[in-house]
């Protein structure tokens, strides 16, 4: 008996500790609002100011949504706390598809604990209806209110604390508060390396070193200015296309997300078919660069590689791909080439999940109003960067449940270490944006919507007109991405004049991109040229199972020329400045 009141007392002592530190930590650190967040919650305040207002004009849908909340709980009442508790028994709420947070058989079994999951589950599902079926709402406001609902219900969940926890609770006991004291250092050491959110690990940051496990393909930096290195990768082929491969990474992530390990890398894969594969390497931006502007990544970006690309090889054309926004800062340039009235240097383009027009821009919305953006730009300018952190929990929140609370979860309160995973690593390898380039696709971008609109961007004093683009475009995008949607990404393509093979493939933003043919996971659709209404494409379009990648290959080859004998990296005449990957990619924030 005294043993277990000694593991009791133990267990109490770990727990009261564990939330005595976090309420001081929280308190000295993390309740600090930065300008972004105070704009949020005044946006969010306004909405839902606006939302209650709707309400109070129809109190009978209220009324209406309160007795129908009712109706279910006292359902969920009789089921749990009935004398026939029945685990078998189907729920009568149920928890969405692909939500994880209550596989543990505990929230089943005990009457208690399935009680409290699904009351909370019916109180989200309700306020969310509530909030959709409100009428006077326009759609952008109601995809803001639903944001801003959905981060506090889910922030609140009961699988997010120890008490309402079953698998919690049991392993606190057995463990005697151990996994809480694990969880706290944690804790610490990630909010040591937070900026002004904080920044749950979802690896280990040093499971990994670049060129040694990840980021391999063997190549050589050949060419460096103040904004990227290029890399060209060894030719692993007798003979290669003669036209080069340039693939343009957006700048917002590092470039290996291309190259993680040999299996799933698309830049090993496509020096395997016989390309002469070249990568830009962006430079990790510090506050000096706050001046660097999205013109200048295609000037001094894009633009400086074909001509470092024609010095190494004497080929004046590439075939481009560009990934995410890179995409955007690829079809920028052909358009910038036609302005000024140059040699069409791009043969070809291949946009990976790229928006064009951003008048959809998925759950990223949600910061697209005025006041947000106004209070954005006043950080940047303030800063000089937008933090790479504060960026990457952002985009964390938008799949906050598998992107930010499951990390907490697990690392805080289990005090289980994060698995070691390279995509992991990959997405928690930040970089900065410049406060000139965030603020132009801010504003003048998502905002304003200003590239799909003839002449109103200038590049270096020219004004652009994305129609004028007429070079071939190989456009994949993905079913679930949340970042670029993929209907958004259809409709953007149609303001340019290319003839377009537009794919759709399966899973979301990464997955559906990093997608090798040896995986075996994930199909994609291929149809008619991209004209017409997104859905009605898909109506006619076929679906094929395995990788888009060989068909991607496939359709390059149109663009490619003969074969001429493998180009060498490094040569006593030209020996390029170090191996890959490079050092840009190693600086950290």
């Amino acid at each position: 008996m005294d043993t277990d009141n000694t593991d009791l007392n133990k267990t109490l002592t770990a727990w009261w500790q564990y939330n005595q530190d976090l309420y001081t930590i929280f308190s000295n650190n993390l309740l600090k609002e930065n300008p972004v967040q105070q704009a949020l919650n005044e946006q969010s305040a306004r909405d839902f100011g606006v939302w209650l207002n709707e309400i109070a004009k129809q109190p009978e849908t209220f009324v209406q949504h309160q007795f129908d909340w009712w109706q279910e709980q006292i359902k969920i009442m009789q089921q749990t706390w009935g004398q026939g508790f029945d685990t078998e028994q189907p729920d009568i709420i149920e928890a969405e598809r692909g939500d994880r947070r209550f596989k543990a058989e505990e929230w089943r079994d005990n009457p208690w604990f399935n009680y409290i999951k699904q009351s909370y589950l019916l109180f989200g599902q309700s306020l969310l209806s509530s909030i959709r079926e409100t009428p006077g709402l326009d759609d952008k406001l109601k995809e803001r209110l639903e944001f801003f609902a959905r981060q506090v219900v889910n922030s609140i969940s009961p699988s997010n604390f120890i008490s309402t926890n079953p698998e919690l609770l049991k392993l606190t006991l057995d463990s005697k508060g151990e996994n809480l004291i694990k969880g706290l250092d944690m804790f610490k050491k990630d909010l040591a390396k937070s900026g002004d959110m904080l920044r749950i690990s979802m690896t280990d940051e040093h499971a990994f070193e670049l060129g040694k496990d990840i980021a391999t393909t063997p190549g050589r930096v050949v060419f460096q200015n103040h904004l990227f290195e290029l890399i060209q990768y060894d030719a692993t082929t007798k003979d290669v296309f003669k036209t080069p491969l340039l693939i343009v990474p957006p700048y917002v992530n590092k470039y290996y997300i291309l190259d993680l390990k040999q299996q799933n890398s698309l830049v090993k894969w496509s020096v395997d078919q016989g390309h002469t594969v070249f990568m830009i390497s962006w430079k990790n931006p510090d506050a000096s660069m706050a001046d660097v502007g999205f013109e200048d990544y295609i000037v001094d970006g894009v633009i400086a590689a074909l001509d470092a690309i024609e010095k190494q090889t004497g080929e004046a054309y590439v075939n481009a791909v560009g990934y995410c926004i890179a995409g955007t800062l690829v079809t920028t340039a052909m358009a910038y080439f036609v302005s000024k009235r140059m040699k069409h240097r791009i043969k070809s383009a291949t946009l990976l999940t790229t928006l064009l027009d951003f008048s959809q821009p998925g759950e990223i919305g949600v910061f697209v109003n005025e006041p947000t953006i106004s209070a954005l730009e006043k950080y940047n300018l303030q800063n000089g960067i937008m933090h790479g952190h504060l960026l990457g929990v952002s985009f964390s929140m938008l799949r906050e449940n598998s992107l930010y609370w499951n990390y907490y979860v697990n690392n805080y309160l289990k005090g289980e270490a994060p698995m070691d995973l390279d995509l992991l690593y990959w997405n928690g390898d930040s970089t900065n944006l410049t406060a000139k380039c965030h603020n132009f696709m801010l504003r003048d971008l998502y905002l304003e919507n200003r590239l799909v609109q003839p002449r109103e961007i200038e590049v270096r004093g020219t004004k652009i007109d994305l129609s004028k683009v007429k070079q071939p475009v190989y456009m994949l995008s993905t079913r679930d991405d949340h970042i670029a949607l993929w209907q958004a990404t259809f409709q953007g393509i149609q303001h340019t004049s290319a003839k377009t093979t537009f794919v759709l493939g399966e899973s979301g933003h990464i997955a559906g991109v990093i997608n090798p043919p040896a995986a075996e996971k994930y199909g994609f659709w291929y149809g008619p040229e991209a004209t017409g209404e997104a859905n009605a494409w898909l109506d006619k379009a076929k679906h094929q199972s395995g990788s888009w990648w060989p068909h991607w290959g496939k359709w390059l080859s149109q663009y490619t020329d003969e074969k001429v004998p493998k180009r060498v990296t490094s040569s006593k005449t030209n020996p390029g400045i170090y191996a890959a990957p490079g050092e840009y990619v190693k600086v950290k924030i």
